[in-house]
Formats: structure tokens, sequence, C-alpha cells
């Protein structure tokens, strides 16, 4: 199982920090073992000094995919989650100004929160793209976004990837986050929710 991870689908987001916006998707991977255990706390690693939250919409596959087009991309998923994309931030910057792939900053493990459960599509009015999802953060909202302002719908991104990549069932596709990503601290409670139903709470430490 894989988890492909979309960078800078939103404008603002891209914006916050100093980003092109991407004419095309930017992805890249997070291994299986990025996966934090479910109702494990997340502990930021000793290595980095600015550990980001990233909220995202997530997609479960169900069936493998290679080579679809985004007008059949809708066949292959029924489900949807949230999850929270740790990012070494401090980390990321040094590589990327070297030249260097990212990596380090992003696939370590425990990296990669995924919802407790994943919800029929047709449960939350069937459109995708017509989704709110927040984080909050000791109670507090500090992310908010709405699937409509993605650059790159999910079914676009579903077809972009698997130009490359074959997708197998149960690959996730983490689809991007909005803006108001921010460091987490030890003792910070993080709470996913979309449309209104709470989908993980994450102890920091």
């Amino acid at each position: 199982m894989k988890i492909a991870c979309i960078g800078r689908n939103y404008a603002d987001h891209a914006t916050e920090l100093g980003n092109a916006v991407p004419t095309e998707p930017l992805f890249f991977f997070k291994p299986e073992s990025a996966i934090l255990h479910k109702d494990h706390p997340f502990a930021i690693p000793e290595w980095t000094e600015d550990c980001h939250f990233e909220v995202e919409l997530v997609v479960r596959m169900d069936r493998a995919a290679k080579w679809i087009s985004a007008d059949h991309a809708g066949r292959c998923y029924t489900t949807v989650g949230l999850g929270i994309d740790f990012t070494a931030r401090d980390v990321q910057s040094m590589l990327k100004a070297a030249g260097k792939p990212w990596e380090k900053a992003k696939a370590f493990d425990g990296s990669a929160v995924v919802s407790r459960e994943f919800v029929p599509l047709d449960d939350l009015g069937g459109n995708i793209q017509d989704l709110r999802f927040s984080l909050l953060r000791n109670g507090e909202e500090v992310q908010s976004g709405h699937t409509a302002d993605m650059l790159f719908p999910v079914d676009a991104l579903i077809a972009h990837v698997s130009r490359y990549s074959t997708w197998k069932t149960g690959d996730l596709l983490f689809t991007g986050t909005p803006a108001g990503v921010g460091p987490a601290q030890s003792g910070d409670r993080l709470e996913g929710r979309l449309e209104g139903r709470s989908m993980f709470e994450v102890e920091v430490l």
C-alpha cells in the first residue's frame, strides 16, 4: 500500500509558503510505515525544530488503475477520509535550498495521520468537490478548506498520478492542504473534521 500526496493544491497554501502556484499536479510518496497507528500520539522527531501540521482530504482507492482518464477516475473510489501530512518544515526548506529530494522531511515514521473511518461519499452529498473540512488545535480552528478550491480536482489528480504509478486497491491519496499550516507543539491536541464529523484526534508529544 502506498500513499500519494499532492503538494500545493490550494493557491492560498502555496502563497503562504512563498511557492509558485503549480501548472500541473505536484506529487510525492510516503511509505506505509509513515501511517501513525490509530489512537497513538504523534511524537515530534528530535531532529526537527519546526514540524508542521497539514490537514488534507484523503481518498482511498477501491480498485487498481493505470493510465486512467479523469472522466473514469470517479469509479476508483467510494469513500473519503481525513488526514494530516506532518512535515519537518525546517528540514524541507534546507533540502529544497540544496536542490535535494524532501523525503526526509515528509516520509518519516508516523508522519501520516489517517482518520478512524472512511465515509461513503454518498453520505456526504455525493460531490467530492463540495466538501468542507477543518483542523482544530486545542479546540481552536486553525485550518479550514473547501474542496471546490482545489487547483486540480480529485479525479484529475488520480488520473495524473496513474500515468506514472499504478494505483492498487487500498492506496491512499492525500489531496493537498489549505492555508493555515503551522508548527505542532508538545501538548497540542489536533482534531480533524469533515462536514462537521470528527474524523480523528491526535495528541502531540
